[in-house]
């Protein structure tokens, strides 16, 4: 099995790189904003940290291929580095210390590219997680300094934590109904929104998380760092992986109704 540590230390260069270039415009007051097509803003920071990783990347994995959120696909090949500069913008933008920098190695494999290696680093929480394929799912301050990570052993909804990002995408998919009958059903719900509840999923805080719309760039690095934590990530239709512009993540325990639920129609 390959031990891909080579590639996450890198991840973690790359992390460090960005973490310092998003946290030198984090709350500045003359920070440059502006409104990308879909509606969805980007900020000079964005811009910054994926240039800055793009260059990074290309000396030192001048063969890989890239897709970030902001720039596009730059390459080809069996290797794809996927990067989401910030995510959680709109938090950024006002000062609110919840996003990251999403970074990961995927590899072409039967049925589509997977993940292989993830890094999500938080700087304004001081947080950052990782994971390598098939070596497990790990936080804290550097390679060297890390706690292991492993989902939650809950087995019922009704003792169960589940966490989204908002009302809005599961009503235009006319899944809203599925979804208040999920929240009635668990002990508790919170919108922590973007990358912190994949997180909390893979340190067993939370167990259950679910965003009806999604890029590849905001669920690679999320996904190996869930499923390496051993827990379960599919999208809504039940694949495994990052690929249905969709997710779903569990402890494993209480996936499928999880994905019961969520896929009821009005």
């Amino acid at each position: 099995m390959p031990d891909y540590h080579d590639d996450l230390r890198l991840a973690h260069v790359l992390a460090d790189a960005a973490d310092a270039a998003t946290m030198a415009r984090f709350k500045a007051l003359d920070l440059k904003v502006e409104t990308k097509p879909d509606m969805t803003p980007v900020s000079e920071a964005d811009k910054a940290a994926e240039e800055l990783i793009r260059g990074q990347l290309q000396r030192a994995r001048p063969r890989d291929a890239i897709l970030g959120e902001e720039y596009g696909v730059e390459g080809t090949g069996p290797r794809r580095w996927v990067i989401d500069p910030i995510d959680g913008t709109k938090n950024y933008v006002r000062g609110v210390p919840v996003w990251a920098t999403l970074i990961s190695l995927m590899e072409a494999a039967e049925g589509g590219y997977r993940p292989v290696v993830g890094v999500v680093s938080a700087p304004a929480l001081s947080r950052r997680w990782w994971a390598a394929k098939g070596h497990g799912a790990y936080t804290g301050r550097s390679l060297t300094s890390a706690s292991r990570l492993h989902v939650s052993r809950v087995s019922r909804l009704s003792d169960a934590s589940f966490a989204y990002s908002s009302l809005s995408g599961w009503e235009e998919q006319g899944r809203l109904n599925g979804f208040l009958d999920l929240t009635r059903e668990v002990w508790r719900t919170r919108a922590y929104g973007d990358f912190w509840p994949y997180m909390m999923v893979a340190e067993g805080s939370v167990d259950l998380c679910a965003e009806p719309e999604l890029s590849l760039w905001d669920m690679a690095a999320t996904a190996i760092v869930v499923t390496e934590a051993g827990g379960t990530f599919t999208g809504l239709d039940g694949r495994p992986g990052p690929h249905s512009g969709n997710a779903a993540a569990s402890n494993g325990l209480l996936h499928d109704e999880l994905l019961g639920y969520l896929n009821e129609r009005s």
